[in-house]
């Protein structure tokens, strides 16, 4: 079946905006995804029928706590993860790093090695180094190919060794939209004997999460990048996530997931984040016999199809960009490598700036990005600072007309 993007559509209130009379183009996606109506219902009637704090024993306590164990289970069903209790919410994947790194360290020795990524969002690289720091643990790195901004593999297996206790590494570049192999990745850090700490944010909306097949010890994302709200979502190995002691107060639980779950969480958002999963699984084609479908089966038909309509998206937004001079796209360009990466664009352009492009394209209805995306290490990696590059990020519901747009305005702007 062909992709039914204007029904899709029909689903988003926001994608009906005009700017001085034309459509807004919605190309922000990377920094933050449109919502659908479901979930914003969703959110609407936790908030007005079932908005309580856990564990009372009257009637909005009671449907508030069940309503929050069933998003643990809808988000294991997103992350392909066997134990709802595997699932942790938090206020985002920066914060959620942050506990996460503080309690790890607890365990490094000095002369102890981590390695990050340069192609990193610094969410997934600050707080190991500020945590590295404090401990008297020495950074390494997993480096780029300056060709496309890829991994470089060899980088890492020159500093993986028996000292290294975690490898941290994005999922899909922030900046760049390359998808990196973290199976791969994976496989020889445990080799090494070191944990896996995966960024899942940028590649959340755009592909499927399986945890068991990527092999990694934690996997990170936010749910307001697939659709829903400002929520952060952790998944660890049970055995690691009772196994290390997290920072928190004493009345809180110690029992999984509750232990990971600082404070009192974002109720209305945790709802909203298991209805966007949800809405991804709507998105599904049913099985022969639709009884036998599942959330995670529809999930699996659901990312089939986007990945397919996405891949058509980066092919015809780097075809387009390539026909303008002097544009420098700055990640995988090569046609037959469309599985490796997702439909985000970063480029630059030597007669203006990227902030100076943004401005321009959003005089026009076109909403994009420029500086650093808080992709740093990518950008001083690259030699892109201080200005950074335009980020073009398509989803699901961008149109091909759409990428026309932005591919005809850029060619006016850039030169």
């Amino acid at each position: 079946m062909s992709w039914p993007v204007e029904t899709i559509r029909q689903q988003f209130p926001a994608l009906g905006r005009q700017i001085n009379g034309r459509p807004a183009v919605f190309l922000d996606g990377p920094a933050g995804s449109q919502v659908p109506t479901s979930v914003s219902n969703a959110v609407t009637e936790y908030l007005l029928n079932t908005n309580a704090n856990r564990g009372a024993p009257f009637a909005t306590a009671v449907e508030s706590d069940a309503l929050l164990d069933h998003a643990h289970e809808v988000l294991a069903d997103f992350f392909g993860a066997p134990d709802p209790q595997e699932v942790c919410f938090g206020a985002n994947m920066t914060t959620i790093t942050f506990q996460v790194s503080r309690a790890l360290s607890r365990r490094w020795q000095p002369g102890d090695e981590i390695v990050v990524c340069r192609g990193d969002h610094d969410g997934n690289y600050s707080p190991w180094v500020l945590a590295a720091e404090d401990t008297g643990v020495i950074i390494r790195h997993i480096e780029l190919d300056p060709d496309d901004w890829s991994i470089d593999l060899n980088s890492l297996d020159a500093v993986l060794s028996d000292k290294t206790r975690l490898v941290a590494v994005g999922l899909a570049g922030n900046a760049t939209g390359n998808i990196n192999p973290v199976t791969e990745i994976g496989r020889r850090a445990h080799a090494a004997g070191a944990l896996v700490y995966v960024d899942a944010v940028h590649f959340a909306p755009h592909g499927r999460i399986n945890v068991q097949a990527l092999d990694c010890d934690f996997l990170v994302c936010s749910a307001y990048k697939f659709f829903g709200p400002h929520v952060g979502i952790l998944w660890g190995r049970r055995h690691l996530l009772e196994e290390f002691k997290p920072y928190k107060l004493r009345p809180a639980p110690n029992t999984l997931p509750g232990r990971w779950m600082t404070g009192t969480q974002c109720h209305e958002g945790i709802a909203g984040a298991a209805a966007a999963v949800e809405y991804l699984a709507s998105l599904g084609q049913p099985q022969e016999n639709a009884g036998e479908s599942t959330r995670s089966t529809q999930l699996d038909s659901a990312f089939r199809q986007i990945v397919t309509y996405e891949q058509s998206l980066s092919e015809q937004l780097l075809q387009g960009l390539a026909g303008i001079p002097g544009v420098r796209i700055h990640g995988i360009q090569d046609l037959n490598q469309l599985a490796e990466r997702v439909p985000t664009m970063s480029l630059t352009c030597p007669d203006t700036t990227p902030e100076h492009l943004a401005m321009r394209l959003a005089d026009e209805g076109i909403f994009t990005w420029a500086g650093n995306h808080y992709a740093q290490p990518f950008t001083e990696a690259a030699g892109l600072e201080p200005n950074g590059t335009l980020r073009i990020g398509a989803l699901h519901y961008t149109t091909s007309d759409e990428i026309d747009r932005v591919i005809d305005a850029v060619g006016r702007h850039a030169p």
